[in-house]
């Protein structure tokens, strides 16, 4: 990446802009926006906080409608890897990037090359991988360039795609709700409509089907339906699960879904994906909890990427990472436990082990300061 084509500016307000400061986070750190001419490389990396350690967060490769819709987006999904990262206990802070566009229609070696560049220059301050519109083999084409990727292919030395130990993560947390709502920590019998069939939702369906449950599921793209029918043919495809005849809601695509009218028509006990940002709004969780549904928080239930990328970086071992994604369940069981305790949302108590996390992390930050 060239001087002269690599075009790098900092947003100035990205609190204002976002239009919270995220209590014991402050505002984020940095937010770097960049266009390099030569590749055709448009991105944005948001790092939220580095309070527990170097913001670690995967590249997202998506055809957002503009620039407005990527900053919102990335700033969201940074601030979610903050929170991440400390319910899970890591010694990792918050950051995400965003490459703006259509992966199918833009995506060379030469932009991949480019963008790991712009990482590397960031100093190991951001530390990236896979996401959505993302590979293995694409985050092998980015190391090129950065020393500062995890979640490589395995021939490369790396850990390899994230979405399996996602998925068993975000099974452990469903089975956390379902000791909460029946009591007993099981998927077998129970009917769990898996919005998303990518990464992530696919190797999901295959596990719940592996546990007795019987599944329903949903995708916009014909590919990962065919996918589906081919490979895991007793799961049933249908338009629609958010609002469907199911005991378990799981969004596994893109966040947002669960709005306070969406809220009202979930039909579901449980509500527990691998979607960031599920809920358009904080206040929704208040309505699912009004209806007598358990939800997981996103940060929560989808920690199994983030703690396989420690693991790698920590050079650990694969069977290591899934030791320790098998703990998002006691993770998730605490917070319910709390939540019923104290009598607010699951989302609540989440928030509130996470914020005293970070508090310390800060308080310790001043203690070595001098502050």
């Amino acid at each position: 990446m060239s001087q002269s084509s690599l075009h790098v500016t900092e947003e100035p307000a990205a609190e204002s802009i976002f239009g919270r400061s995220d209590g014991p986070t402050g505002s984020y750190e940095r937010v770097i926006h960049a266009h390099d001419r030569a590749s055709g490389l448009k991105a944005i990396v948001a790092i939220h906080s580095t309070l527990l350690g170097p913001a670690l967060g995967g590249t997202r490769f998506y055809p957002y409608a503009n620039e407005a819709a990527a900053l919102a987006d990335v700033l969201r999904l940074s601030r979610g890897m903050t929170f991440k990262a400390a319910a899970a206990g890591l010694e990792v802070g918050g950051g995400k990037a965003v490459i703006l566009g259509d992966p199918d229609a833009i995506k060379t070696p030469k932009l991949l090359e480019a963008y790991g560049r712009l990482v590397e220059s960031l100093g190991g301050m951001f530390i990236t991988g896979g996401d959505v519109g993302t590979t293995s083999e694409d985050v092998d084409v980015i190391g090129r360039t950065t020393h500062h990727v995890l979640t490589r292919t395995r021939g490369s030395g790396g850990s390899g795609d994230s979405g399996p130990l996602t998925a068993l993560g975000v099974f452990h947390a469903m089975r956390a709700a379902a000791l909460h709502a029946w009591g007993e920590p099981t998927l077998a019998g129970r009917r769990v409509g898996v919005e998303g069939l990518g990464k992530v939702g696919y190797h999901l369906a295959s596990r719940l089907l592996a546990d007795g449950a019987e599944v329903l599921a949903s995708d916009i793209s014909d590919k990962a339906r065919e996918r589906v029918r081919t490979t895991l043919p007793d799961v049933t495809i249908v338009e629609r699960v958010l609002d469907a005849d199911v005991e378990v809601y799981a969004p596994c695509a893109l966040g947002g879904t669960i709005s306070t009218s969406s809220a009202a028509t979930i039909r579901a006990r449980v509500v527990c994906g691998a979607a960031n940002n599920q809920l358009a709004t904080p206040d929704v969780g208040d309505v699912l909890a009004a209806q007598g549904i358990t939800w997981i928080p996103d940060y929560v239930a989808s920690g199994g990427g983030l703690i396989q990328g420690v693991v790698e970086r920590e050079g650990g071992a694969a069977d290591e990472a899934g030791r320790r994604v098998e703990n998002i369940f006691e993770t998730a069981g605490t917070i319910l436990g709390l939540a019923s305790q104290d009598g607010i949302t699951p989302g609540s108590a989440a928030y509130n082990l996470v914020s005293a996390r970070l508090r310390a992390a800060a308080a310790t930050s001043c203690s070595r300061d001098g502050r």
